[in-house]
This record gives C-alpha cells, sequence and structure tokens, in this order.
C-alpha cells in the first residue's frame, strides 16, 4: 500500500469507531454496528457483531476497488474492562502499521499492548488489555491486501 492509502487508513480508523459514533451508519446486517469515513477516492468500512464478544471486519477501497482488509475477534475475560480505555488506545493507532493500536500505550490502572507478525500485506497480530496487571480484554486480527 502507498503512503496515501496508509495515510487515509489512519484517517478513517480515528474518524470511525475509535472516535465513537461519528461515522456510525445504518447497518449493513442486523444488529450490526457499521462505520464509514469517505474521502476523495478512498472508503473505509469497519462493521461487526456483539460487544462483550464481538468479531468484525475492516476494509478500505481505493476508486471503488477493494485493496486491503482486516478480520478481527476479541472479547472481555473480566471485569475491569474499560470501552473508553480501548478507544483511547486505538486514537494512538501506529502511522507506520496501522493496524489496531501502537505496541504499548497505558493510562492510569490500564495498559494496552498490541503486537503483530508480518506488514500491511499480509499479517496477524493479538491486542490485550490489562487492569491492575489482570488481563481483561483480548482480539485477535489478520488480514492483508486483497488486490492482485
Amino acid at each position: 500500500m502507498d503512503k496515501s492509502c496508509i495515510g487515509f487508513l489512519v484517517k478513517a480508523k480515528k474518524a470511525a469507531q475509535a472516535a465513537g459514533a461519528p461515522g456510525k451508519i445504518e447497518p449493513s446486517r442486523p444488529n450490526a454496528h457499521d462505520f464509514e469515513y469517505k474521502e476523495d477516492r478512498f472508503k473505509y468500512y469497519d462493521s461487526f457483531l456483539g460487544s462483550g464478544k464481538f468479531a468484525g471486519q475492516e476494509g478500505l477501497w481505493k476508486q471503488e476497488m477493494p485493496i486491503w482488509a482486516m478480520n478481527y475477534t476479541g472479547r472481555v475475560l473480566a471485569l475491569g474492562f474499560s470501552e473508553e480505555f480501548l478507544k483511547k488506545a486505538l486514537m494512538q493507532v501506529d502511522e507506520d502499521v496501522p493496524l489496531r493500536g501502537p505496541a504499548e500505550y497505558a493510562d492510569g490502572d490500564y495498559l494496552y499492548k498490541c503486537s503483530y507478525e508480518g506488514s500491511m500485506k499480509w499479517f496477524s497480530g493479538r491486542e490485550e488489555i490489562f487492569h491492575k496487571g489482570k488481563l481483561v480484554y483480548e482480539c485477535i486480527f489478520n488480514g492483508g491486501e486483497v488486490l492482485d
């Protein structure tokens, strides 16, 4: 992916679900949560099912052609999880490889960790949130380029 695609993806992730509801759109499936961000020739969609246990997919289109996608699934494991903290962590998306949040982000009693293998072309990874040292959330993700 070129720099314009990556720059757009960072903006889209910050403007869509991580920011709250600004990009929320009519769901494409019953009881889904769908978010959209468009700018010039780019479109970004994020659609997921569930909340405490969830599964979803993000996609990026350039000139109406899908070029990149990421699947993710996660769950809340224990009391102490904070959706607001997760959103703060996701707003820190790494501009070099904008998959989820940064490698590490801390705020008060919370610690977010994200690791991955690969590159934007083909990757798999995991994110975790700890509250007072206890694992309270986990999410796995994978994806890559989808245009030959």
